[in-house]
């Protein structure tokens, strides 16, 4: 499993996936997401890029337009029930796919969660941790703050948001697999499940209520 970053060349969009690609993907049981936002405010920060990996590693990055408010290949994909969308905190990533193009991810897997619930060990749950522990490979993190908006984005951003997607899959299996020795597989199905709520609480700004 282990790669070069720069291995995979994401196919470049505007707006949304092409239907060839949809198509592509609609086939897999396995969807790998990442986004990238001009910051981490939904109501006031744009939704710029959405990277799509299948299991074959076959890699899509979409630029979001601005003011662009739908992606109706991008929602047919996200909002199908026999594909499970993996994210790495997706927590963030749900909040801006539903307030900026009004998508109900759904179902997901969180390699963070699974990470907190299956690696007490530790207290380092980032991508970047798990990436070296699991493939004995370092992630160049330099790019994750850029200005994800512009127009034409370099080949190191290329590369940045194509391995972030990359190892999504191969890590939910790796997870899923101590969730089940340790006996936590059900509370992280759970977590999962409440994703949903939970973004549609973060955007009625509700996020302290189990607070004392």
């Amino acid at each position: 499993m282990s790669q070069k970053q720069s291995s995979i060349r994401p196919l470049v969009f505007q707006g949304d996936l092409s239907e060839e690609i949809t198509k592509e993907y609609e086939k897999d049981d396995h969807l790998a997401v990442d986004c990238e936002m001009m910051g981490l405010n939904p109501r006031r920060d744009r939704l710029c890029v959405i990277q799509i990996c299948d299991s074959k590693n076959k890699a899509s990055l979409v630029q979001i337009l601005p003011g662009q408010t739908q992606a109706p290949n991008i929602q047919l994909l996200f909002e199908k029930k026999s594909i499970i969308k993996i994210f790495h905190f997706g927590r963030m990533d749900l909040t801006f796919l539903k307030a900026r193009l009004g998508i109900s991810v759904n179902p997901v897997f969180c390699t963070k969660i699974a990470s907190k619930l299956a690696r007490t060990y530790t207290d380092k749950h980032g991508l970047k941790e798990l990436v070296k522990e699991f493939f004995d490979e370092s992630m160049d993190k330099g790019k994750q703050s850029s200005d994800w908006g512009k127009k034409i984005l370099s080949k190191e951003q290329l590369e940045y948001a194509a391995g972030d997607v990359k190892y999504l899959i191969a890590l939910k299996h790796i997870l899923t697999e101590m969730l089940v020795r340790e006996g936590r597989l059900e509370y992280a199905d759970k977590c999962y499940g409440f994703l949903g709520t939970l973004v549609d609480m973060d955007l009625l700004e509700l996020k302290d209520i189990f607070e004392h």
